[in-house]
């Protein structure tokens, strides 16, 4: 039977989760307390400070939902979107898609705004849709894990706000990783995950709404009910019992987040865009290349299409398997054809990077030394 301990060490460079740093597994395996213990109290006040700083917000209803970043989009579609209202949808990869899904079964109506796979969304098809003043909502994921696309949010928010509308945003693989300014943005409400750029496991979603959203609640959610969760995570006095806190999961994005404050935002988005393009340029060495376009690349993730005359599967399965190295294959149109590659966090140096760019020339049969040479030119460059 197995256990814990047959199950070996990897070195995660794939969609998520990343590489958890020892001092966020120190934390995970502090003795837990009771959620309703005031310690806790005290250090869940402080990590919704940290949320808001990494988040870039002054909302005050900025804290960890107790679910996975899926939940994080789930907990939006339930308390925010109400059965029959018109939500716009920007849809370029698989994340856009399941927002679009999960709108329609909750019984919105569903406009989709599209652009092929690998390529951002048109902003001003976003605005054009988003100007009918019935349009309640409009959504978009600001970095697509499926592609590799960072979504330019400007002007967005000002062509729903027109009519009282909403912007929500999916932060999943772009916080703390690639530039984002909700408040600047104009953003409502967002949500994230813990598992990628702050190299926290994944269990919770980082998730914010701000007095516009506040004002349309929908409590059809049990579970997601955000008006409930407000009230234990953010009560003027004794806080109120919801559902028992995962306790130490909450430990670790503490860390996690003290990590990001103790780097800074402008630091941390600055290594991540050069660890992006010094991969790049090793990769391209060995003849995969970037699917996003100059400008719409997201720092966090990179997509590279697979030389034709490599199996893609079967080395990918290699570097799993051989090298202890994993990278995630592609989703949708892209299967079969693509690599995602996860530059977040711990994962965006240059270290573990020369780790996968020498398998990766090995098993393709690819020139090592001048991939190499590519990863240190991008890392020393000014």
């Amino acid at each position: 039977m197995p256990t814990v301990a047959d199950v070996p060490a990897r070195l995660l460079l794939g969609s998520g989760p990343s590489p958890v740093p020892e001092r966020i597994l120190k934390a995970l395996s502090h003795p837990t307390v009771g959620h309703l213990d005031p310690a806790f109290g005290a250090l869940q006040d402080d990590v919704a400070a940290l949320l808001r700083a990494t988040m870039k917000t002054t909302n005050k209803v900025t804290f960890p939902l107790s679910a996975t970043g899926s939940g994080g989009m789930q907990a939006m579609v339930d308390t925010l979107v109400a059965p029959g209202e018109r939500v716009v949808v920007g849809v370029c990869g698989a994340f856009g898609g399941r927002m679009a899904d999960a709108l329609g079964r909750a019984g919105a109506e569903v406009v989709k705004v599209e652009a092929e796979w690998g390529r951002a969304l048109s902003n001003d098809a976003l605005i054009e849709a988003a100007g009918d003043p019935s349009t309640r909502a409009l959504f978009v994921v600001h970095g697509e894990t499926s592609t590799g696309v960072a979504q330019p949010l400007d002007g967005l928010a000002d062509a729903v706000h027109a009519h009282d509308g909403l912007f929500l945003v999916d932060c999943v693989t772009s916080l703390a990783g690639h530039p984002l300014d909700l408040d600047a943005a104009g953003v409502d409400a967002a949500f994230s995950g813990t598992q990628k750029c702050l190299n926290v496991p994944p269990g919770l979603a980082p998730f914010t709404v701000g007095d516009r959203g506040l004002g349309r609640l929908q409590r059809r959610s049990w579970y997601f009910d955000l008006q409930a969760m407000v009230d234990y995570w953010f009560a003027d006095g004794p806080r109120a019992y919801h559902h028992t806190a995962p306790i130490n999961m909450i430990y670790a994005l503490h860390e996690g987040l003290r990590i990001v404050e103790e780097e800074g935002l402008d630091a941390r988005w600055a290594r991540h865009a050069r660890a992006h393009e010094a991969l790049r340029a090793a990769l391209s060495v060995l003849g995969f290349e970037r699917f996003a376009p100059d400008g719409e690349q997201l720092h966090s993730l990179l997509a590279v299409s697979v030389p034709d005359a490599v199996d893609e599967a079967a080395v990918r399965g290699a570097l799993l398997r051989e090298d202890g190295i994993e990278v995630s294959g592609g989703l949708g149109p892209l299967a079969g054809r693509a690599w995602r590659i996860g530059v977040m966090g711990e994962g965006a140096r240059q270290e573990p990077q020369e780790r996968l760019v020498r398998a990766a020339a090995r098993r393709t049969n690819g020139d090592e030394h001048a991939a190499v040479r590519a990863l240190e030119e991008g890392w020393t460059a000014a």
